[in-house]
Order: C-alpha cells, then structure tokens, then sequence
C-alpha cells in the first residue's frame, strides 16, 4: 500500500529582496516594501511529504526520528535565523520563497533515504506558500 506522508518544520530567516540585473527604480517597482534595504523577516512553515509503501511490521513509511534529524540537519540548521542575502545559496540568486523552496527540494533530494521525496511546501505569510515537486533550477 503506497501512501503520502506530509511533516511540518518550522524556521525564521530574514531576506532582502533586491536583483543585482536591475535598476534600484525596478527593484523598487518589483519587490516594493520587501526590497527595503534593511530586510524584512519571516517565520517560514516548511511541509516536506514522501510517499512509499507503508512497511506491514512498522506500520511506517519511513521513520519520523531519522527524517525530523535529516531535515534539521540539511536545513534547519543551514537556515533558521540567518540572512538568506548573506549565504552562499543566494550569492547569484534572488532569495524569493520561490527560490528558497527550490534549494529546499535540492538540498534533501541530494541526500533523501527514507522514502521517495515528493515535494516541499514552503509557508512564508498566511496569504503566501510555494510548492515544488522538482523539474528545474534555482532562477537568477
């Protein structure tokens, strides 16, 4: 029996929203009060779901120790109470949530051993969530 299983991670990051290619005017226009040149913050809701079949003597997809470790160690960590600008990550991209979820999928999917990685979901605002499920690159 193939089933999904979907874990909420919580972490608080601040970014500026700012492209380098464009005018200080475009970045105003673009991004407005989130290109203030002192950043802005968030306190981001990270959903990561797997699917796989349910194993008949755990009656698990995949074990939730070993895959709350993962996450905080391949994410949390590298994220949670940072300056998105200031990472290596964003040295050539725009820290978007878009962006950020797509490093998100990229970082686990590099690692994942628990079950088949099938997206991440990343909350930045009550009115704001991306998803990503792979298929492309971080845009610049």
């Amino acid at each position: 029996m193939k089933a999904h299983l979907t874990r909420r991670y919580l972490f608080s990051a601040s970014h500026r929203l700012h492209s380098e290619q464009m005018s200080a005017e475009e970045n105003r226009s673009t991004y407005g009060k989130c290109n203030n040149p002192h950043g802005h913050g968030h306190n981001y809701m990270l959903e990561v779901t797997v699917s796989g079949h349910v194993d008949e003597t755990k009656g698990m997809i995949c074990n939730l120790v070993d895959l709350d470790a993962f996450v905080e160690r391949e994410v949390l960590s590298r994220y949670d109470h940072e300056n998105l600008n200031m990472l290596e990550d964003f040295e050539l991209a725009v820290p978007t949530t878009e962006n950020l979820c797509i490093q998100i999928y990229e970082i686990l999917k590099r690692n994942f051993k628990f079950a088949h990685l099938e997206k991440v979901r990343l909350e930045e605002t009550m009115m704001n969530s991306f998803e990503y499920a792979g298929g492309s690159e971080v845009r610049h």
